[in-house]
């Protein structure tokens, strides 16, 4: 039964209000680590349970898992709301934390509770290092998950009180106070930790706002420019299959590879770069047909195979097989390679433009010897000039 409110009791919480004490306060956390700790709560009392029955013939997890997850609770509780004090005991205390993040903090803690359940057998015997222990965790740890045992909301629960009485820095949840409802409603649509849903089409994922640009980073659902500039924009997940696959900027071998084109081209530029070097293709494919003559007869041989058909048509053989089958048709109707030098004293020449070829390189050659020696005697440079 409700006891009436007296004058007294009335002006008691009029004083209250007036002390200008918040009366509103925002509960909002870092949901990701606030997540990260409710999954280490379950595998910590599953571990506490099996080592306190181990041996035991009369005991199993289940039937001590009640008990136990009250224990850890409250355990973990105290300890948290004394880890400020915990954590300015002099360097080399136990309770020193070797982490200031909070889920290594409860990691430590929940740790700790489940090695104080040890009983005795799981301590002299050498259970703590056996695979089968690890697999009853494991085993046991599904089984409640299960059957509902201790559902993730509750864990959850129980973690926001952890995490607030541990993170005394408001790092990992917001700390703000309001006097009135409509500032603390105002605070929530703009609190960093409000939680806040990918906008990606696809992608489900939440986070807190202030994690909004690191989820950006990596969300696969997220459309991007491709990689190798090509025009088309494809999700970060599919960007790796179409940069190999479909992209027509993806870089491939030349078509003429194997006959000795070494180059390695974006695949929708092919077509222009087979044009570009349609005289070094049709060359390696000479080189292939006649492979015991000599290259200035097969270059020779590449001019008369370009005079007596169109470029045109040589361009449009864009592999091995179809240049191939151009070059001999156009070699058998222009007869037997020709050579385009013959061995009397290395000056007589067959065909005019090997010869001018030959003459521009002596030319230069000239030049360049005549330029070395500027400063030689002149008795050297008459006998160059002689020469």
């Amino acid at each position: 039964m409700d006891l009436p409110v007296t004058d007294s009791g009335v002006d008691q919480k009029f004083e209250s209000l007036n002390d200008g004490a918040p009366l509103f306060h925002c509960n909002l956390f870092d949901s990701e680590v606030l997540h990260k700790i409710g999954q280490i709560l379950l595998p910590g009392l599953a571990t506490a349970c099996v080592d306190n029955t181990s041996g035991d013939l009369f005991k199993s997890p289940a039937s001590v898992a009640v008990d136990i997850r009250k224990e850890m609770v409250d355990y973990l509780v105290q300890r948290s709301e004394s880890f400020v004090a915990e954590s300015l005991i002099e360097e080399g205390s136990p309770y020193v934390p070797t982490s200031d993040h909070p889920i290594d903090i409860i990691s430590d803690f929940v740790a700790d509770f489940a090695s104080s359940k040890q009983n005795l057998f799981s301590r002299i015997s050498g259970w703590l290092l056996s695979e089968n222990r690890e697999d009853k965790i494991d085993d046991f740890v599904q089984e409640m998950e299960s059957s509902g045992f201790w559902l993730m909301e509750r864990r959850l629960a129980i973690s926001q009180t952890l995490l607030k009485n541990i993170d005394f820095k408001a790092i990992f949840h917001c700390k703000m106070n309001f006097n009135t409802a409509e500032d603390l409603t105002e605070h929530n649509n703009l609190c960093s930790f409000r939680s806040m849903n990918c906008t990606n089409e696809g992608c489900r994922a939440s986070f807190c706002a202030m994690h909004m640009e690191k989820h950006d980073l990596i969300c696969p659902f997220k459309i991007l420019p491709c990689e190798q500039k090509c025009s088309e924009s494809i999700t970060r997940r599919e960007m790796d299959r179409h940069c190999i696959t479909l992209c027509p900027m993806k870089i491939v071998n030349c078509p003429f590879y194997h006959v000795g084109c070494q180059s390695s081209i974006p695949h929708c530029t092919t077509k222009q770069h087979c044009s570009e070097f349609l005289q070094s293709h049709l060359l390696y494919i000479l080189q292939v047909i006649h492979k015991e003559a000599p290259v200035e007869d097969l270059k020779y041989r590449v001019e008369q195979l370009k005079q007596s058909s169109s470029i045109e048509q040589l361009s449009e053989a864009q592999d091995v097989r179809s240049l191939t089958r151009i070059v001999k048709e156009l070699d058998a109707k222009i007869g037997p390679l020709e050579k385009c030098s013959r061995s009397s004293g290395g000056e007589d020449h067959t065909d005019s433009a090997v010869v001018s070829t030959h003459v521009a390189e002596e030319t230069e050659s000239r030049e360049q010897s005549s330029q070395e020696t500027s400063g030689a005697s002149p008795n050297h440079k008459a006998e160059l000039s002689n020469s």
